[in-house]
């Protein structure tokens, strides 16, 4: 299985692909952040992550698919030019999946990714009049549109986003993944989980070992 790339820069929203990374967790896609220069980012709530490697590392071949957030303060990001540089060398690629979410589609338009492309946003009207980076033609009223191998979401439909990247890459997830569960009907056994025997034996083993060490 080809890896996940995850483009970070500051102020991105972590909470609109959180959904994402963790449907790639939980079927063993390895994920890899990155940065320009690999210098660390904060998020919009504040978090400061270090990425794994700076965009100059990234190797196409390794990956078949790449993620963006979205931006609280997009301006700062869009004229940073190392961005702008590592998104247009996949203009043309139509094999590796860009999925982008909220206000992450104007680094694409200005990066020339979107022309002749169907694609939606989350991005104020008038920020697109005084930026116009994204093709208007190609926009879409709704909260998630799929054309080729663009993935594009408005910031509210991160469920439906990470299901829609998950099924692009390959993984066996429902539509429904990550749904919720209020209003639902739910019995008793449902909220009974078990761990597999081998994973308990390990974690058994790794239990012990740890106490024994503990108390050398």
């Amino acid at each position: 299985m080809k890896k996940a790339a995850v483009m970070l820069y500051p102020l991105f929203s972590m909470q609109e692909i959180s959904c994402t990374t963790e449907l790639f967790k939980f079927y063993d896609k390895e994920i890899v952040t990155f940065a320009a220069g690999g210098e660390a980012v904060k998020s919009e709530d504040g978090f400061t992550i270090l990425p794994d490697q700076p965009l100059e590392a990234f190797q196409r071949e390794e990956f078949d698919c790449l993620v963006l957030p979205g931006i609280w303060e997009p301006l700062p990001v869009m004229l940073d030019e190392r961005n702008i540089r590592f998104l247009e060398r996949f203009r043309g690629d139509g094999e590796i999946v860009i999925a982008a979410i909220s206000s992450a589609p104007l680094l694409l338009g200005k990066a020339g990714l979107l022309e002749g492309k169907r694609f939606t946003h989350g991005v104020f009207e008038e920020f697109l009049d005084a930026f116009p980076v994204m093709p208007k033609e190609g926009t879409v009223r709704t909260f998630l549109v799929e054309d080729g191998n663009l993935i594009t979401a408005h910031g509210g439909a991160f469920r439906e986003f990470a299901a829609a990247v998950g099924r692009k890459v390959g993984l066996d997830c429902p539509e429904t993944v990550f749904s919720g569960m209020a209003g639902e009907d739910y019995a008793e056994e449902d909220f009974i989980f078990h761990l597999p025997p081998e994973d308990m034996a390990e974690a058994r083993a790794y239990w012990d070992r740890c106490v024994k060490e503990s108390a050398m």
